[in-house]
C-alpha cells in the first residue's frame, strides 16, 4: 500500500496512523509524506513499524511548481523500483498528491478524506480540481464523519462514512470509575490548580480563541489546560493568562494521564468554514477516558454525541460556562453503561476490519 498524506508520521497521533498500523497487519504500507525542502533531491526511508515504512521526499528550494511535480514522480518511481512494488494499493489523504502519481497503475485507488481540506488556512486554490481528478479514479471513498458523507456521496458510487473512532482500552484506564484508574499526574501539569478544563488536539484557525479568552476572563478561578501543537496561526494571537496553561504537543501513550487528572474536557471550535465538516477525534477519546465533555455546536459532535448525558452542547460563551459548571457538580448518568458499550463498539479495529470488507466488496481485491 502507497499513502500519500498531507499529515507528518510523527504529528498529533490520529486517524491515518489508526488505521496504516492495522493495514500493515496484512501488507506492507508505505507512508509517503509532503516534501521537505532542501539544498538536494533525495528521498528518506524509515521503518517504524514491521511491514511500515515512512517516506520523506526532499526537493531544492527554489524549483516552480511544475519541477517539483517531476522531481516527486521521479522520486516515487525511484521507492517502486527499489523496493521491488509490483502489486499495491494507492490510498490518498490528499488530493494534492494526484498530480505527481496519476501514471501509476495501482490494483485500487483509495480515497480516505478525513477532513475538508479545501476549508482550511492556506489550502491551495487547486486542491478541489485535484480533488475531482481523485475522485474520477477512485474506486472507493471513505470520509472521515457525517457531514462529509453527506457533502461527498453525490460525487462518487461507493462512498462510505467512518467517523472518528477509538482505541478504547488505551484510554479506559483514565476513567475514575475503573479499577485501573488513579493514573500519576504529569510533571509538568502536576502544578497546575483544580478544577481543570483541558483540550488535546492541534490549536489552528479552527478553536474559537475568543471564547476561550473570554471563560478564561470569566473563570478564573478554574485552570485551561491546552494539549497540542500551535499550527498555521501566530502564538501571539492565544490569549493568555494565569489560569490559560499551554503544555505543547505531547506522545499519544502519555495523553490517558493527563486525561486522567482533568475533571472536564472541552472542545471550544468555532463554527466556520474550516470546522463544517469536522469530526473530532478526541470526542470518544474524551468520553473513554471518563470525562464529560462541552462541545460547541460541531455537527458531528451534535448528530453522534449529543444524546449521552455526560454530553453539552454550547452555542455561546455563557451557555459553555454554565455547561462547564454543571459538569463539575454532575453525578454519573443512567446512561452511563450504554455509552461505555457504545464507546467499545466504535474501535479503529473494527473500522479497518470494515473498510477492508467493503474494499473487497467493491474491487475483489484482498490486501496480503
Amino acid at each position: 500500500m502507497l499513502c500519500f498524506a498531507h499529515l507528518r508520521w510523527n504529528f498529533v497521533y490520529q486517524r491515518p496512523q489508526h488505521l496504516l498500523s492495522r493495514a500493515a497487519n496484512q501488507c506492507r504500507v508505505w507512508y509517503i509524506e509532503e516534501p521537505i525542502w532542501q539544498d538536494a533531491l533525495s528521498l528518506e526511508i524509515k521503518k517504524v513499524a514491521e511491514n511500515l515504512t515512512v517516506v520523506v521526499p526532499y526537493l531544492p528550494q527554489g524549483i516552480d511548481e511544475q519541477t517539483a511535480i517531476r522531481l516527486q514522480r521521479q522520486l516515487i518511481d525511484q521507492l517502486i523500483d527499489q523496493q521491488t512494488i509490483t502489486d499495491y494499493v494507492t490510498w490518498y489523504y490528499t488530493p494534492m498528491a494526484f498530480p505527481f502519481t496519476d501514471h501509476l497503475r495501482p490494483k485500487v485507488v483509495l480515497y480516505d478524506c478525513m477532513d475538508e481540506l479545501s476549508a482550511f488556512l492556506g489550502a491551495s486554490p487547486q486542491l478541489l480540481e485535484q480533488e475531482q481528478r481523485l475522485l474520477n479514479r477512485a474506486d472507493v471513498v471513505f470520509t472521515g464523519g457525517y457531514s462529509l458523507y453527506e457533502a461527498k456521496k453525490k460525487r462518487h458510487s461507493a462512498v462510505y462514512a467512518f467517523p472518528s473512532c477509538i482505541d478504547y482500552t488505551h484510554f479506559c484506564p483514565a476513567n475514575s470509575t475503573n479499577s485501573l484508574a488513579g493514573l500519576d499526574d504529569p510533571a509538568d501539569q502536576a502544578s497546575i490548580g483544580y478544577p481543570r478544563i483541558g483540550y488535546s488536539g492541534v490549536i489552528d484557525e479552527r478553536l474559537d480563541l475568543s471564547l476561550l479568552r473570554e471563560l478564561a476572563n470569566r473563570r478564573p478561578d478554574w485552570q485551561f489546560v491546552l494539549l497540542g501543537p500551535v499550527v498555521k496561526i501566530d502564538p501571539a494571537t492565544l490569549p493568555t493568562g494565569p489560569n490559560l496553561h499551554y503544555l505543547g504537543m505531547k506522545e499519544y501513550k502519555t495523553l490517558p494521564a493527563y486525561f486522567s487528572n482533568w475533571q472536564v474536557a472541552m472542545m471550544p471550535f468555532a463554527i466556520n468554514k474550516s470546522t463544517q465538516f469536522i469530526s473530532p477525534t478526541k470526542t470518544p477519546e474524551y468520553l473513554a477516558a471518563g470525562l464529560p465533555v462541552v462541545s460547541t455546536p460541531i455537527r458531528d459532535v451534535v448528530k453522534t454525541y449529543e444524546k449521552w448525558s455526560r454530553v453539552t452542547i454550547a452555542d455561546t460563551v455563557s451557555a459553555f460556562e454554565q455547561g462547564i459548571l454543571a459538569s463539575l457538580n454532575q453525578s454519573v448518568g443512567d446512561d452511563e453503561p450504554e455509552l461505555d458499550q457504545f464507546l467499545r463498539t466504535q474501535s479503529w479495529d473494527q473500522t479497518w476490519r470494515q473498510m477492508h470488507a467493503i474494499l473487497n466488496k467493491e474491487t475483489s481485491y484482498v490486501l496480503r
